[in-house]
């Protein structure tokens, strides 16, 4: 894949610019400081920047604040701020300083709508959100924990998932009560991206 085809999105080429200096940052960052695994570096459009640009398709189009959890490396978070018009505003809420670095060095240089918290997503302080987001960060029972505390009421979670899809749906749903649609990836067949809302935890008023 090169810098002007990312799947199911259509960008200018001041976009896909931005996020080819993305894909040269990552690799380069990441002989310093685990950003993504080895293995993915060299395939970075195919397995980061790809999978995460597919997540704004299933995104309602009047977002204005956008979480990342535990951002990382930036998927999907920067690819999202990179993606997104410049009047919305996209937070990345990441615990590892050396991290924070590497999005702020990002944000900075490409000039992004975009702001980094060093945090606990359990501790961050921020304000309500329309879309939370978080990728390969913890099974979903995890995630709704962390997400019922900052995504407003009427919000949207996106949460790319793999072939556990199905096992992690039933599980959280022990505890929480949630509706959920489980759309194909445009990257990987055995994936699904869960697009949920109306997240209660069961047992608490409504």
């Amino acid at each position: 894949m090169g810098g002007d085809d990312v799947p199911g999105v259509s960008v200018s080429r001041e976009t896909s610019s931005k996020l080819s200096h993305l894909a040269t940052m990552t690799r380069t960052w990441t002989k310093k400081i685990n950003l993504v695994a080895p293995s993915t570096v060299d395939a970075v459009w195919d397995r980061h920047i790809g999978d995460s640009a597919q997540l704004l398709a299933h995104a309602p189009v009047n977002w204005r604040h956008w979480v990342d959890l535990g951002s990382g490396g930036g998927f999907p978070g920067l690819v999202i701020a990179i993606l997104a018009h410049a009047d919305r505003d996209v937070t990345l809420i990441e615990s590892d300083l050396r991290k924070c670095t590497f999005l702020r060095t990002v944000i900075r240089e490409l000039g992004l709508a975009a702001k980094v918290v060093n945090d606990r997503i359990e501790n961050a302080k921020i304000a309500r959100a329309d879309i939370v987001s978080a990728r390969a960060l913890a099974p979903l029972g995890q995630l709704l924990n962390y997400t019922s505390g900052i995504l407003d009421d009427s919000g949207t979670a996106l949460f790319p998932k793999g072939q556990t899809h199905t096992s992690e749906i039933l599980s959280a749903r022990e505890s929480w009560s949630f509706e959920c649609d489980a759309m194909p990836s445009i990257t990987n067949p055995d994936a699904r991206i869960l697009r949920i809302s109306r997240i209660r935890k069961r047992g608490s008023q409504p």
